[in-house]
This record gives C-alpha cells, sequence and structure tokens, in this order.
C-alpha cells in the first residue's frame, strides 16, 4: 500500500484519539503525520507524539495526501473555504463531523473531491474503534487504503450513507452507553461488598469477556445467557428484576432518543 502523509485538522477528543491511535498502530511515522489545531494546549500534547503540528489549517492540507477534518458541524463550511485551494482529485478528503453529509461535503469542497464520510468511536485511541465508512462516486481507488487506514485502528464495516446516522448512534455513542453499564454495575458492586477500583476492574473485565463471547462466537448474547441462568438460580432472578425496572426498555428508548435527535440534524 502506498505511504500517503496524513493531515488531521481538529485534534480534540476524536482527532487526537486518531493520531494517537495512528502513531501507536505503526501504519505511519509520526512525521509523516500533520495536524493543527487553533488551541495551543492541544497542539502541545500533540507534540509529545513526534507529529507535525500547524494552527494553520492551510499548512496541514498542504502538507496532506488524506485530509481528516474532525471539527464541530458548525465548523466545518469555515474549514473546507480555509483549505478548498489544497484540495484536488487525488488527495482523499475524510470528513469525521456528525450530521453533515456527503453531497453537502461535495457541494462545500468540490464534486471532483474524492470524500468519504466515516464515524469511529473513541477507543480509536486503543486501536479498538468500531468504525463506519461511506463514501461519493469518486473513490473507488482510494477505498482500500482508507479501510486500511482505519483497520489499523479497530475494525470497520463500510454502510450506506442514509445508515450513517444510526451508526454514529449505535457505535460512537454506544462507548457511552456501555461506560454507563458499567459505572452502574461498580455501583452495585461497591454496594455488596467491593471497594471501587476492585469493583470496576471486575466489571470492565466481565464486560470485555460478554464482548468477546458473542464476537468470536457469533452467537446471539441471549444464548450466552442461557448457560448462566440456571432454573430458580441468582442469574435469572437478577435479569428478571432488571426488567420489570425497564432496563433493556429503557436503553432502547435512548438509543431511539439519540437518533432521534442526530436524523434532524442530519437534514
Amino acid at each position: 500500500m502506498e505511504n500517503k502523509k496524513i493531515g488531521i485538522i481538529g485534534v480534540g477528543n476524536m482527532g487526537g484519539a486518531i493520531a494517537v491511535g495512528l502513531v501507536k498502530s505503526g501504519f505511519i511515522a509520526a512525521n509523516d503525520i500533520f495536524v493543527s489545531d487553533r488551541k495551543e494546549s492541544t497542539l502541545d500534547k500533540m507534540k509529545e507524539l513526534g507529529v507535525n503540528t500547524f494552527q494553520n489549517n492551510l499548512e496541514t492540507a498542504k502538507n496532506a495526501d488524506v485530509v481528516i477534518v474532525a471539527v464541530k458541524p458548525y465548523h466545518i463550511e469555515g474549514v473546507i473555504n480555509e483549505i478548498k485551494q489544497e484540495l484536488n482529485a487525488n488527495k482523499i478528503f475524510i470528513s469525521i463531523v456528525a450530521g453533515v453529509g456527503i453531497d453537502e461535503l461535495s457541494e462545500m469542497a468540490g464534486s471532483n473531491i474524492p470524500i468519504f464520510r466515516v464515524m469511529p468511536n473513541t477507543a480509536i485511541a486503543l486501536q479498538e474503534s468500531l468504525t463506519c465508512i461511506s463514501a461519493n462516486g469518486n473513490t473507488e481507488q482510494y477505498k482500500k487504503y482508507v479501510v486500511e487506514l482505519f483497520d489499523k485502528l479497530g475494525k470497520t464495516v463500510e454502510i450506506g450513507e442514509e445508515l450513517m446516522a444510526a451508526a454514529t448512534v449505535l457505535s460512537s455513542c454506544g462507548i457511552a452507553y456501555a461506560l454507563r453499564y458499567i459505572r452502574a454495575a461498580m455501583q452495585g458492586g461497591i454496594e455488596i461488598g467491593f471497594g471501587a477500583e476492585m469493583a470496576q476492574f471486575i466489571t470492565a473485565q466481565t464486560v470485555k469477556g460478554a464482548t468477546e463471547l458473542v464476537l468470536q462466537s457469533g452467537n446471539h448474547p441471549e444464548r450466552e445467557i442461557d448457560k448462566v441462568t440456571t432454573p430458580m438460580g441468582v442469574t435469572i432472578t437478577g435479569l428478571n428484576e432488571m426488567e420489570h425496572k425497564g432496563f433493556s426498555s429503557s436503553l432502547i428508548q435512548g438509543v431511539l432518543a439519540s437518533y432521534k435527535k442526530i436524523d434532524k440534524s442530519d437534514k
């Protein structure tokens, strides 16, 4: 795979996590990564990685073969206007911006620009992201490279752009939902006798194990649940109490509420 220099505009939580993940993965040398951000404190953290830092977005775009933009939706038009002169049909443009569609991005950047819309989650810094990718019609020759890039940072799935809002909720917001479960289970663990650190470790490792059971076996979660729910046992008693209190329905309603929120902003 051809080596390309990568630019990241906006290295806050997500953009910074991508930079960290790329360096850790060895996919690209740190000195072939160029980043820009308005905050000097953010750039100082990036300098510790050994990447090239700028406060000028145009400098990042000028030095890069791949431009990743990870800014707030209300900044995207201004950023594209800043760097537009450096965009061309041979430079890959990757947007990590929620709620801004490929058609909109094409209008801003130019119809000949190869544009990918990508939605990772913050586990990308640990190379454990689930990253959803969709693209416009100018990207076929670059698709393998972009998939390989994000495969180095976790797992990728290619989806139609119409599913990008749903993917954002299930994957990006999903990290927060899973962490909220971990926090709640920790609190229960503390109440039944564990110290906070031990409760956190036991809960987190248990969730990790549950995840691997599903990923490696391909089994439906309920099939794995059946293995630990013995008749009249403690597990089924706890599960039934959680369901009486609306555990599954509240989670589903939370996912739907997030989707309704993002779907409105995507239109």
